[in-house]
């Protein structure tokens, strides 16, 4: 049977650490500030802004929600991050996403001062990502490192296959398997013999967004498998991309839905605030 991967056990070790840290930034009279903007009220994005929220008190940085009407115009929306880039206590800033039809997604991240943007999304952040600079890693993708890093699976020479080429977690996620000297292959609906390929894979990260996609027909025995995908199945019952039931037997270690990858996300979100406002001292 699989080593089951706890990322509430490891997300907790790291927001642990991280508190430490906010705590020894404090004494030197540095606070970290997160702004949080949420469009409207989406039921699942309110209980993530709530849970980023909790996390932000619980490390010692403090967060401040603006809330739009759903409503909103997207202008009404670029001149509060304009003031909130303009803000000097203010460190990072995230919008969540989704954001209402009426408002352009890119234009909103790009907006958002490279500075401060702790989600990791600006092209000047992506661009830094891509070649190596130093720079705020993308939340999920770099959770999922930490995930591996802290189970004792080894990442260096291994072959890495990532199902999904998205720009949140598809693309990123192959850059910083990358830079730990994976060997990497992105896959995609396009793949030709995609199961033939996945079998190769010492490390499967699985971002396809299809509950149950992921069986063991595509999994190499012992193959270390992180799940990203979060969907509701047809009992209402919390799902990921893979059959865990079905792939468990034959994974090496492998991370469960939930518990897995997702509580990681938000310890990497209360790292980037951190590196955010050491990085205020070093520009000064």
């Amino acid at each position: 049977m699989a080593q089951l991967i706890d990322g509430k056990r490891i997300s907790q070790e790291i927001k642990d650490e991280l508190r430490e840290e906010a705590g020894k930034l404090r004494e030197r009279g540095l606070e970290a500030c997160l702004a949080v903007v949420q469009v409207g009220e989406d039921p699942a994005s309110s209980i993530y802004v709530r849970n980023k929220r909790r996390a932000c008190e619980y490390v010692g940085i403090r967060s401040l929600l603006y809330t739009l009407e759903e409503a909103a115009s997207q202008e009404d929306l670029l001149r509060l991050i304009r003031q909130l880039n303009n803000d000097p206590e203010v460190h990072g800033i995230l919008v969540q996403l989704p954001l209402p039809p009426q408002i352009d997604e890119k234009a909103v991240l790009e907006a958002i001062s490279p500075a401060k943007d702790v989600d990791g999304f600006h092209p000047v952040n992506v661009g830094k990502l891509c070649i190596g600079e130093k720079t705020y890693l993308p939340c999920t993708p770099a959770g999922i490192i930490e995930l591996l890093k802290r189970s004792g699976v080894s990442i260096a020479g291994k072959e890495c296959v990532v199902i999904g080429r998205s720009n949140i977690v598809g693309k990123p996620m192959a850059m910083l398997l990358l830079r730990e000297n994976g060997t990497v292959t992105i896959t995609h609906s396009k793949t030709e013999n995609l199961k033939a390929v996945a079998r190769r894979a010492d490390i499967l990260v699985v971002a396809v967004g299809k509950p149950g996609f992921l069986t063991r027909e595509y999994v190499k025995e012992g193959a270390a498998v992180i799940d990203v995908g979060i969907h509701r199945d047809a009992h209402n019952k919390v799902c990921g991309d893979v059959d865990f039931a079905d792939v468990s037997p034959v994974a090496g270690a492998i991370t469960p839905v939930p518990g897995g990858v997702g509580p990681m996300t938000i310890s990497m979100l209360m790292r980037n605030c951190l590196e955010a406002v050491k990085a205020t001292v070093v520009s000064k």
